[in-house]
């Protein structure tokens, strides 16, 4: 990622993080109006995964600009969902359920330059975990 598109996901980022629940419990009735066979995958009390979510995305955040040292929690992340029967043709419909969320909170805010940044953070995350998920497949089958 260009250091610009860093600025532009951090800024964003800065304005939704003071409204992390609220945002949080907005980005998965998304996720689960766009496919609602992944509301199994959680358990009912969605205060405690929007508290997962907020803080992986504060750790991917804070490290944009050097993703090396969190590499290892990304890919135990990955792993994880595997675990709990993540596919991966999920990550598109997370993908569409967080744009979607930043779009609707941050508003005019939410320029096409800053959502091709979040696409680019997002798709880095969503390789590595990916790539971590396969590899962990045969032992979580």
């Amino acid at each position: 990622m260009t250091a610009d598109e860093i600025a532009l996901v951090r800024q964003g980022f800065a304005q939704i993080a003071p409204h992390a629940e609220r945002i949080g419990l907005a980005f998965y009735q998304r996720l689960f109006a766009a496919d609602p066979s992944l509301r199994p995958l959680f358990r009912a009390d969605m205060r405690t995964q929007v508290g997962h979510l907020m803080t992986a995305l504060t750790m991917v955040v804070r490290s944009l600009d050097n993703l090396a040292p969190i590499l290892g929690h990304i890919q135990a992340l990955g792993r994880r969902h595997a675990a709990y029967g993540v596919e991966a043709r999920h990550f598109a419909t997370v993908a569409g359920a967080l744009l979607a969320t930043l779009e609707a909170e941050l508003a005019e805010a939410f320029t096409a330059e800053m959502q091709a940044a979040w696409v680019s953070a997002y798709t880095i995350l969503a390789d590595a975990m990916m790539a971590a998920m396969r590899e962990a497949m045969p032992a979580a089958a």
